[in-house]
């Protein structure tokens, strides 16, 4: 290949990439500003809830109770109308770059953005993260369709990862961990031409929604101080507290969604029940509900007990379960992050409580829970590290975040733990794989049936 030709096919690259990274801005743009909105109408409709009952006037409540049947169906027909768009969208992106599934970037992006604000904005415990990657990854793909590369060509996988990567760089600010995560998380090769694209999408994506929400961290912690050396093996142990907390996540991910078909729970039943749980919760425990950012801000000014902290975990974590076993659009991305920032509260309060840790820190625990329980869940201890310290703003934190998250990845690796994404992609499989055999048996008996 020519210099002119490499050139060309590199300022290409930068094109592409930049066109991704302004679709995946723009998109994931509109579904924050929706997901926000959605937040701060609930918090309204609760009040007025609670006024119109005060006041013995119940019709109010019970619109409320139709409200959420309405969006129960909704959801219903939106994965029955679009599979794909069904959890997360991470594990979908992942076999779509195994060659193993594909779908259409349009109407997989549509029902993702509608589906997810319809379900995180009626305070299901889901994040905004995975989708916004699976957002992302259609906006690449659409480029790629656009500059009429193939399905399945080098050109086009590399601007869905581009694009994924931009996904998760707009819905958090972090364009940084956007590339690690593509390239760790996803693609797991590292070429020239990836990273170029990558790199572009990333912080074109991010360029875009800091013009819109501002470029503030995601998580407003205050200013977080500097961790003494001497404290730093506390972090070790921090790392396999939480890790062993974090360890139980992805096997009751797997039992959540099993608990539904048990149940036998079809079509619209199946959200309704989280839905109607959200609508109890907002009255009793409103601090689990939606994806979590709110609780965590909430967590390094306001003074919990210990005994309110287990409540807050025990009751996000069961809750998470049961929002995503029902199979509705939302991550579990900004959830996890949750329960480790729980996770590290109730270990900062221990030591502080023994006299062990200064209280001043516990901040800093905080945030150092959240890398260590991305790392047991996601195996991907530097992608979790950059992540935080880009959310949080800690730039003067990146040792102990390494130190935290490598010590939880070992507490995962040790006792035979897998990446979350990759168990849920090998059971979506599967079932897909079931589902295929159930259409292939009825084709057969329908040939039989005309040969007769």
């Amino acid at each position: 290949m020519s210099r002119n030709v490499k050139r060309r096919f590199r300022l290409r690259l930068i094109l592409e990439g930049c066109g991704t990274g302004l679709a995946a801005g723009l998109s994931v743009g509109v579904f924050r500003y929706l997901l926000g909105a959605s937040e701060d109408f609930r918090q309204i409709v609760y009040e007025n809830i609670r006024l119109a009952a005060g006041e013995g006037r119940w019709l109010f409540p019970l619109l409320y109770v139709a409200a959420f049947v309405a969006i129960a169906w909704m959801l219903a027909k939106i994965v029955a109308r679009e599979p794909m768009c069904t959890g997360s969208g991470i594990p979908q992106v992942k076999g779509i770059l195994m060659g193993r599934m594909s779908m259409g970037w349009a109407s997989v992006m549509v029902a993702k953005i509608a589906g997810g604000v319809l379900a995180i904005g009626a305070g299901m415990s889901l994040g905004r993260e995975g989708p916004s990657v699976q957002i992302g990854a259609c906006a690449g793909q659409g480029i790629g369709r656009l500059s009429q590369s193939s399905d399945r060509g080098l050109e086009a996988r590399t601007l869905l990862v581009a694009g994924a990567g931009a996904g998760l760089a707009a819905a958090f600010n972090a364009p940084l961990a956007g590339v690690i995560f593509g390239l760790e998380e996803l693609q797991r090769t590292f070429s020239a031409a990836g990273l170029l694209v990558s790199i572009t999408a990333a912080v074109t994506a991010a360029a875009v929604t800091e013009l819109f929400f501002g470029s503030s961290p995601v998580f407003s912690l205050g200013y977080l101080l500097p961790m003494p050396l001497d404290m730093l093996g506390w972090l070790a142990v921090l790392g396999l507290f939480v890790g062993a907390l974090g360890r139980m996540f992805n096997p009751s991910l797997l039992w959540a969604q099993d608990f539904y078909e048990r149940l036998g729970l079809k079509g619209m039943c199946k959200p309704l029940l989280p839905l109607l749980l959200a609508a109890c919760l907002g009255f009793v425990l409103p601090e689990i509900l939606g994806g979590g950012n709110r609780l965590v801000d909430a967590l390094a000014v306001e003074s919990y007990s210990l005994a309110f902290l287990c409540l807050l975990f025990a009751g996000k974590f069961l809750f998470t379960m049961l929002c995503f076993g029902s199979g509705v659009p939302g991550g579990i991305f900004l959830p996890m992050l949750v329960l480790g920032a729980l996770g590290g509260a109730i270990f900062g309060h221990l030591l502080a409580a023994a006299g062990l840790f200064p209280a001043m820190y516990l901040p800093d625990m905080i945030v150092f829970g959240m890398a260590a329980y991305f790392a047991v869940v996601v195996k991907s201890p530097v992608t979790g590290s950059v992540l935080i310290m880009e959310m949080t703003g800690s730039f003067q934190h990146m040792l102990a975040l390494l130190i935290v998250s490598l010590s939880a990845y070992a507490v995962s690796d040790l006792t035979g733990g897998r990446p979350v994404y990759g168990e849920l992609l090998d059971r979506l499989l599967r079932r897909n794989k079931g589902r295929e055999k159930k259409i292939l048996s009825r084709v057969d008996k329908i040939k039989k049936s005309v040969i007769k």
